[in-house]
């Protein structure tokens, strides 16, 4: 039985893209299980996923308290990147910035629920699509630095939504957007300082993700209140496993030390106390 300590999901980007459970040092290809009942038992065992220091909760999908709050890659600046501090000094750490932040980014459009904005370090926009269920994405702009791109994205974000609707996500609810369409109508709303930084590019990248059906209601599993799922998997996207009862976010557990195979299925009735609503 694989055992280890999960680390999100891994991707290689076919049609339908083919997904990898990463545990410790182990990789699952999950493609393949899709269709049986999986066995997911959490041993109780947490880790942080930068320092490994055994802990009782997870800050920011994997993190202690302490690397939560000291490392970089935390910092408030990473979920607002145009309020970079970088320039002022305060950076917690230059050297992860030079590398992570003060490199070319891409503002980009995408599809996953419905139209949105985003950005993403480039190199990293197929993972970075992947992990939000986007249907279609295009780069709108490259900038040569977040700071830069998260400032043209806060624009943007005045007039096309910045979030995936997760749960419309899941449930296949995607609205029908022409994606090139909606490109030349942003342009209208991007400020004259950032128009050197557009691109001509007009290929649309589209996505199929491996799914044997959409679950009619979303419900999730809480490894941490219930640490037992048996459970048929019937699709993945994003970073969700899609079961028949309900959906686990694999980041959200980063850290969580569990035990998974494929299973017997369980009663209707004591699947049921695992959910959490």
């Amino acid at each position: 039985m694989p055992s280890g300590m999960l680390q999100g999901l891994a991707h290689r980007y076919e049609a339908p893209v083919q997904y990898r459970l990463k545990l410790d040092d182990t990789e699952i290809p999950l493609n393949d299980w899709i269709g049986e009942t999986l066995h997911i038992q959490f041993t109780g065992e947490i880790r942080c996923v930068h320092c490994s220091r055994k802990i009782k909760k997870t800050y920011n999908s994997g993190y202690c308290y302490p690397c939560f709050t000291e490392l970089a890659e935390n910092d408030l600046c990473i979920v607002k990147p145009h309020e970079c501090h970088f320039d002022q000094g305060t950076c917690r750490d230059p050297e992860f910035a030079q590398t992570y932040c003060m490199v070319p980014h891409y503002v980009y459009l995408a599809v996953s629920s419905g139209l949105k904005v985003g950005l993403t370090r480039k190199g990293n926009q197929m993972k970075r699509w992947t992990d939000q269920g986007a249907m279609q994405a295009i780069p709108l702009a490259e900038l040569p630095t977040r700071k830069l791109a998260g400032e043209l994205e806060f624009e943007l974000s005045k007039h096309v939504m910045d979030k995936t609707d997760w749960r419309k996500m899941l449930k296949g609810q995607v609205d029908e957007i022409d994606l090139l369409r909606s490109r030349q109508e942003i342009l209208a709303y991007v400020p004259e300082a950032f128009r050197p930084y557009l691109l001509d590019d007009e290929e649309v990248h589209e996505f199929v993700y491996p799914q044997l059906q959409s679950p009619e209601k979303i419900k999730t599993y809480d490894l941490a209140k219930a640490p037992l799922i048996t459970d048929r998997l019937i699709g993945i996207k994003g970073n969700y496993l899609i079961f028949e009862g309900a959906v686990l976010n694999v980041k959200k557990f980063s850290g969580y030390k569990v035990n998974i195979d494929i299973a017997a299925p369980v009663p209707a009735e004591e699947a049921e106390d695992q959910l959490v609503f």
